[in-house]
């Protein structure tokens, strides 16, 4: 395996736009690709995530040490040897359609989300029963210890765990749902849509934000600073970074590393790394076909990569945008290490790399043959 990370939320924000002081702020955003799927769970695109975000709530936030917080919970009591979690609702939770959220909401939410993403259906193996015992406490009885539960029901990346009314929840998991009604910060509005072009959110004016603790990944509170946000569609580079130094546009999420240098030199602009853990990009050898079915092939394989040379290819010389020397975990996470990495990490020889390959080819095809 070959892993290495690129650094993919870089961000171009024009402060000046943001900080007008008028009446009614809106944020004019640029996300990474159209909004092409509204359901959270029925897509692993960011995207997605990200409108899933705006609109829901979740039960659990990671704050920015991977931590699991309370956030529509307001506590969480693990009892009988791990085996019993109950969690509690804040009392003053309401949905978009001005329904209250109740214990049994957040229940077939989380039997619709864990039906499908890994972590959730990894909790619902451990689970033998998962009720709602009050309006206010969702429980949990565990076949076995699950510690991780909050931090199954806090995960950022797709799927995120959006909680919803029981009425939408109810729906088939592999059926995507269209009808956005959530209790999140903002408000889609429907009406304002345009596919390829506009995404549109309105400020959700009955959302409570915690009273406690600092606002930190998606834990703490969720204080709303713009009464509408304006997704954006724009495919070409160009014509974004001319509206970024036009004051067009707020919020660039993912420019182009080619541009990069033009946005950091105008005065208006502040590109920064919104999201510094990074992402892992992996090519795989495709071990079920020849010549990769053979596993010496594979070893002598890995010994010619240099992550470096890959990343430069993608994205350029420009080293604040990527990581070499990556395992499968992101650099600077709590499991990243580097055991075992010297295959990927130790000096280059591509001699003996040429030799090892055509000494892999011998005994791949003498297998052939004896086959």
């Amino acid at each position: 395996m070959r892993r290495r990370t690129f650094l993919a939320s870089t961000a171009a924000l024009a402060m000046p736009a943001i900080a007008r002081g008028e009446t009614s702020q809106v944020l004019k955003f640029v996300p990474q690709a159209d909004l092409a799927v509204l359901d959270p769970i029925w897509t692993t695109t960011y995207q997605t995530r990200d409108h899933g975000f705006l609109v829901f709530d979740t039960l659990f936030g990671l704050d920015g040490q991977y931590r699991p917080q309370p956030q529509m919970a307001e506590a969480a009591v693990s009892e009988a040897d791990g085996t019993v979690w109950r969690v509690t609702l804040r009392p003053d939770l309401m949905f978009h359609d001005d329904t209250k959220v109740l214990a049994r909401d957040c229940v077939a939410s989380i039997r619709r989300w864990g039906a499908r993403d890994g972590f959730g259906q990894a909790l619902l193996a451990a689970t033998d029963e998962l009720s709602a015992i009050d309006d206010r406490t969702i429980r949990f009885r565990l076949k076995y210890p699950f510690p991780l539960l909050p931090d199954a029901l806090a995960k950022t990346p797709p799927s995120m765990c959006p909680i919803m009314p029981e009425r939408l929840a109810s729906t088939d998991p592999y059926k995507q749902i269209t009808e956005m009604v959530g209790s999140g910060p903002y408000r889609y509005k429907a009406d304002e849509r345009v596919p390829g072009s506009r995404v549109v959110y309105e400020r959700n004016t009955r959302y409570v934000p915690r009273s406690d603790g600092t606002p930190d990944g998606t834990a703490g509170p969720k204080v709303v600073h713009f009464d509408r946000i304006e997704w954006q569609i724009i495919p070409d580079a160009g014509t974004v970074a001319a509206a970024m130094q036009n004051g067009e546009i707020d919020w660039w999420l993912t420019p182009n590393a080619d541009l990069l240098p033009v946005l950091r030199g105008h005065k208006g602009l502040k590109v920064e790394n919104v999201n510094p853990t990074g992402t892992i990009a992996t090519m795989r050898f495709n071990h079920l076909n020849p010549p990769f079915n053979n596993p010496a092939l594979r070893r002598a394989m890995l010994r010619a990569v240099d992550q470096s040379e890959y990343m430069t290819g993608a994205v350029g010389t420009d080293e604040t945008l990527w990581r070499d020397k990556v395992g499968v975990f992101c650099p600077d996470t709590p499991l990243a290490t580097e055991v075992g990495m010297e295959v990927l990490t130790g000096k280059r020889d591509m001699t003996k790399v040429k030799r090892d390959i055509e000494a892999a080819e011998q005994v791949g095809g003498d297998v052939g043959q004896r086959l």
